[in-house]
């Protein structure tokens, strides 16, 4: 690369391009040459462009009949020599090329010189799209070569018509073509080659090129413009017809693929412009009747058929443009489409349908899983279809279901039934059907719906589940099928249908439950202890019991929670004995789990419910301590038992500090009872080993209680500890310990929020934390610089009302941004910059008279903070911050554009989206 880059590629390349060199050589030549000439083109003088080009073309006729990789290499060095002399220096570049080639060179063949322009020729609009010309010079030159195509087009139409042509001759014609297209050329003028291009469609040698083509010309956004051509297309896309039936038949995938990509492309990308021309709407019928087809084919995706996947967004397009219409004219398209969209309906659900389960058995799991994803699609295409066709389409799908399984004579096969309800759940689960009257009848027919196959079950089990808030209005419907949903937990295999279906009824339906709770809690409880779901699953089962039990008196809830918790605990009183090893550590992981999920849900104080409307079915305000604080209160001592033996291992650590974090999440101010001993236990824990969880633990519990007169001595001495023990850490060296310091920042960060006067207590070092932040802005780790950050900006505001603190800004500030300065002139990241500009505003608007002499002082260092810029640009720089007190954004477009100028990359393409 750095022998490319150099001065002496200039003489090399043209070395190595010797006729007597290997092709990797010549290729090594002509790449270097391409460099050059693409990168480098301000080293070239003016003076020596002609001989640059006319050597590059003495070389391209000489490769003509050699190596293809060398002579496409030399092309596109020629197309990007074409493209910098553009249109000053080389106006009529393009019919030159056509010129220079048709001209009789006795000592190459026709067919070689011909296939060498036809390669110039398609490179060049690839190279420009690819080029690094600057914003107004390519609007520019794309302008010049869409004028430039009436010298190519020609010279295109005369080669595919040509009866002698041979086939590789027309393919690269094809190729050229799709390659001139993606310039915006106006469609009208491209109508002899796309012709052309449909009759080629007819040799299968130049079938694929010719689609491509064609689709390209389609599809260019500029097409839509051109009506009255693209009226002219609709004929030769429907006569297309008979070969893509034929094809179905015969089972060639490859031709109904391309014919559907054809069909769909004009349809997809101008239904709004053929729709509007409403005295042809039924020829553009006829089109989407064609795409019908294509989406209908038969088939099961992707094992049998590729193609009908590729259908789904065109209707999407089409129904989106109908609805866009003024009422009149959708009142008449609503008359022509919903039949059109009533049978889609059908075709889709055909479609969605399992194979034989014996012909399932032989897919392969990723086939599996790309029909998995194919029916997401059609789910939410039926979804979107809702909208244009309402209630009815609900009607018509549980009629259907009904005559299925209601009709004696001809016994239906599971796949039909499960797709009509899986059609429902589609349509269901995103969209409030509580006001259907279809539903009741649905929830009628659900049992008796013989479930003899996995696949029907789980689509049963999801149904229910997407209608968890109907049944919360309807209750008494309930009963009807919280028995399959019970029945379905002991089948491993129905293992995340059922739990989270089961998870959903008791969320929604949590105040209809109690007089089945005792049932739902013994159903669960045996499948937890068989251990028939895996360990996720087994965690959703229990955030389902909680929100079940919320809905309880609390004396059924502690009753509950006894016969449901006490298997655990003697488990976990058991492994608390045992010497540590791996397997019980994953073991106590479990458990530990379990509970934290539990209480996570297990909410009597109806937090969750406050936007609910008043006439929620509020249970009466308990008495007496929160059922979870009481079962934390007794299992306490076995949790600090457990976590004396595994203080060593974060993952243990973390599973304990999950169980109290999620609780005090949930029960917020009922927690109270708790903080004093959670607060001397988390500060043992963190003063014999330091582990992030229990930072983001005291975060959380300085959050909910701090301000709180009653609690605020335990969590200050808390507070005290674990910024004396972070303190002493970072005199070892934190290098090691990124996420303790990141969480350190988030909580000191908290603490300035919610309790400022943590700050103004005699043992806090004040002056060494705000070392520690400037210390950390230094960190390789982007969370833990943003966390540092974060500090800092909580920290600045708070100058004037702290005094200790403002101390410590006023004699310490000058570090600080020293180490901003540093980040943001390159030793940080630049996706930072933000957080690092929010300090700088900060310090602006807090600390203003100090910032001016600092920053002075600052930029008069040799090469600070980047050798790239000048004195004048880090005057400005400076001015421009000490001006802007009130727009924060303003600060961070001039910190971005200052990191930018100080990294080298300023106006560079790697900060072209930046």
């Amino acid at each position: 690369m750095q022998a490319q880059v150099s001065p002496q590629a200039w003489h090399f390349s043209w070395l190595l391009l010797n006729m007597d060199k290997v092709p990797e050589i010549q290729y090594f030549g002509a790449s270097a040459l391409h460099i050059k000439i693409s990168r480098y083109w301000n080293d070239i003088p003016a003076d020596q462009y002609e001989s640059l080009k006319s050597q590059l073309f003495t070389h391209i006729t000489r490769f003509a009949g050699g190596s293809k990789i060398v002579l496409t290499r030399l092309c596109v060095a020629l197309a990007s020599l074409a493209l910098s002399m553009m249109p000053e220096a080389w106006p009529c570049a393009v019919a030159d090329m056509v010129r220079m080639f048709q001209a009789e060179d006795s000592n190459v063949d026709g067919r070689a010189r011909c296939l060498a322009l036809l390669e110039l020729l398609t490179v060049l609009p690839e190279e420009f799209q690819t080029s690094r010309l600057p914003q107004y010079r390519k609007g520019q030159v794309r302008s010049v070569l869409a004028q430039e195509c009436g010298s190519v087009f020609p010279l295109l139409e005369q080669l595919l018509q040509q009866q002698d042509s041979p086939g590789f001759i027309k393919q690269k014609v094809l190729k050229c073509f799709s390659s001139w297209v993606q310039l915006e050329i106006p469609l009208m003028d491209c109508e002899n080659l796309i012709q052309a291009a449909f009759t080629s469609l007819q040799d299968p040698e130049l079938f694929d090129t010719a689609v491509e083509a064609v689709v390209n010309a389609i599809s260019q956004p500029d097409a839509q413009r051109y009506v009255n051509t693209l009226l002219k297309l609709i004929p030769p896309v429907l006569g297309l017809q008979e070969q893509l039936r034929q094809a179905v038949q015969s089972g060639d995938m490859e031709t109904s693929h391309g014919i559907c990509r054809i069909a769909v492309a004009l349809g997809e990308n101008h239904s709004r412009a053929l729709l509007d021309q409403v005295e042809h709407w039924q020829s553009f019928l006829a089109l989407v009747n064609m795409i019908m087809f294509c989406t209908g084919i038969p088939g099961h995706y992707p094992v049998n058929e590729t193609t009908s996947s590729l259908t789904l967004t065109f209707w999407y397009t089409l129904q989106d443009d109908i609805l866009s219409f003024e009422p009149d004219k959708q009142a008449v398209y609503q008359q022509v489409y919903r039949p059109v969209y009533f049978q889609l309906v059908d075709v889709l659900l055909h479609k969605a349908q399992f194979p034989s389960d014996e012909e399932y058995g032989f897919w392969s799991s990723d086939e599996k899983e790309q029909f998995r994803i194919y029916r997401v699609d059609i789910s939410d295409t039926l979804m979107y279809v809702y909208e244009m066709l309402g209630a009815e389409l609900l009607s018509s799908l549980y009629d259907k279901l009904g005559r299925l399984l209601t009709n004696t004579e001809q016994p239906s096969t599971w796949q039909h039934t499960e797709a009509l309800l899986y059609g429902f759940q589609s349509i269901a689960e995103t969209i409030d059907v509580n006001y259907s009257d279809v539903v009741p009848g649905l929830i009628g027919l659900i049992p008796r719906i013989s479930i003899s196959n996995v696949q029907l079950a789980d689509t049963v089990m999801f149904t229910i589940g997407a209608l968890s808030e109907w049944l919360a209005d309807h209750p008494v419907m309930i009963n009807n099928v919280l028995p399959l949903v019970l029945q379905a937990l002991g089948n491993p295999e129905l293992s995340i249908s059922s739990v989270s279906t089961l998870k959903k009824i008791c969320r929604e339906c949590k105040y209809d439950l109690p007089p089945y709770a005792a049932n739902i809690v013994a159903v669960s409880q045996e499948v937890l202890m068989k251990q028939i779901h895996k360990t996720s699953q087994c965690m959703w089962l229990m955030q389902a019991l909680g929100f079940l039990l919320s809905a309880l008196q609390v004396e059924e809830i502690l009753k509950n929670l006894h016969s449901l918790i006490t298997p655990y605990i003697q488990q976990l009183e058991k492994l608390a004995d045992e010497t540590p090893n791996p397997s019980n550590k994953l073991a106590i992981i479990h458990i530990l789990g379990l509970l934290s999920n539990l209480f996570t849900t297990l909410d009597i104080s109806h937090h969750d419910d406050d936007h609910e409307s008043t006439e929620v079915k509020k249970l009466p305000v308990q008495q007496g301590p929160n059922p979870v604080v009481v079962v934390l209160q007794q299992v306490f001592q076995l949790i600090q038992k457990v976590l004396s033996k595994w203080l060593n291992d974060a993952q243990v650590v973390e599973s304990v500090c999950a169980i109290f974090e999620k609780s005090v999440k949930t029960l917020l101010d009922d927690f109270a009872p708790m903080v004093p001993q959670l607060c001397e236990m988390l500060g043992q824990m963190y003063s014999t080993i330091p582990q992030a969880s229990a930072i983001d633990l005291t975060r959380q519990l300085v959050h909910i209680f701090a301000h709180e007169p009653a609690h605020f001595p335990p969590i200050k001495a808390l507070f005290l500890l674990v910024t004396s023990v972070t303190l002493t850490l970072f005199q070892q060296g934190p290098r090691d310990h990124p996420d303790i310091v990141d969480s350190f920042m988030q909580l000191l960060a908290q603490a300035l929020k919610r309790k400022p006067d943590l700050f103004l207590c005699s043992n806090l070092d004040v002056k060494a934390v705000f070392q520690c932040g400037v210390l950390s802005l230094k960190f390789p780790e982007a969370p833990t610089v943003k966390a540092s950050c974060g500090f800092f900006t909580e920290l600045l505001p708070r100058c004037g009302e702290i005094a200790p603190v403002g101390q410590v800004v006023h004699e310490n500030g000058k570090v600080l941004l020293q180490a901003v300065l540093e980040g943001v002139g390159g030793q940080a990241s630049r996706s930072l910059m933000d957080h690092f500009a929010e300090i700088l505003f900060a310090l602006n608007k807090h600390c203003f008279s100090y910032l001016s002499i600092w920053i002075k002082e600052a930029m008069q260092q040799d090469g600070f903070p980047s050798a790239r810029v000048s004195p004048e640009q880090k005057e400005t720089f400076s001015q421009q911050i000490l001006r802007e007190r009130v727009n924060k954004r303003r600060v961070k477009e001039m910190v971005k554009e200052f990191t930018l100028l100080c990294r080298g990359l300023h106006g560079t393409e790697y900060t072209a989206d930046y």
